[in-house]
């Protein structure tokens, strides 16, 4: 079941309290409704975690804890899914948002120079941020929306294929022992016929 599958790797909400980062959250650790596993909330869950981390902001995951509170679905699958953009692969994925977005507003990509500056940056960023924030914006929504189907299609999927498989288990026969059966039909049943000429059966009177 992809219940117990998460229930294995995500934190308990002990260990949410005592990061100093979380403490932002408050009283929505606790909140048990922002614990279930559920389709719906892991699904949603997914969709609220993939967005947050795809957009080039601060605070992502003050906006994950929010979309969770909003949509009420797993807390801390939001805030597992945030780190997906991380200092090792941030570059990547915005780079790629950053293209996606000049693509669609017909614009030509700047280049990176082969040394990076702060001021190479800052002379950039006029040109550089309205591609960067539409791309990464139109990522988030797909990517999210597609995260969200996807996790319903697949718990569907697995709860589907684990109720035949309980059904084929009750429905299965159950082996049958050679040695008990030539055991049984050697032993006479004591209401079944004999022979009147016969010696008496031990069953009857």
């Amino acid at each position: 079941m992809p219940r117990r599958f998460l229930q294995r790797y995500l934190p308990h909400p002990d260990a949410l309290r005592r990061k100093s980062s979380l403490r932002f959250m408050g009283r929505l650790i606790g909140d048990t409704s922002l614990w279930m596993l559920s389709r719906r909330s892991v699904a949603n869950a997914c969709m609220v975690g993939l967005f947050s981390a795809l957009l080039p902001i601060p605070f992502q995951m003050m906006v994950s804890a929010l979309g969770a509170w909003l949509l009420r679905c797993n807390l801390p699958l939001c805030m597992a899914l945030v780190w997906i953009t991380n200092p090792l692969t941030m570059p990547l994925i915005f780079y790629m948002n950053y293209r996606l977005g000049a693509w669609t507003l017909g614009n030509p990509v700047r280049e990176v120079p082969d040394q990076l500056s702060t001021e190479w940056l800052v002379s950039q960023m006029q040109h550089i941020l309205p591609p960067l924030l539409l791309g990464s914006l139109m990522a988030a929504v797909s990517i999210g929306l597609i995260a969200n189907l996807l996790v319903r299609l697949i718990w569907r999927w697995q709860v589907a294929r684990s109720w035949k498989r309980r059904q084929r288990r009750r429905i299965r026969p159950k082996a049958i022992d050679p040695e008990q059966t030539r055991q049984e039909s050697a032993c006479p049943h004591p209401d079944a016929a004999h022979d009147p000429d016969g010696p008496p059966s031990p069953y009857r009177e």
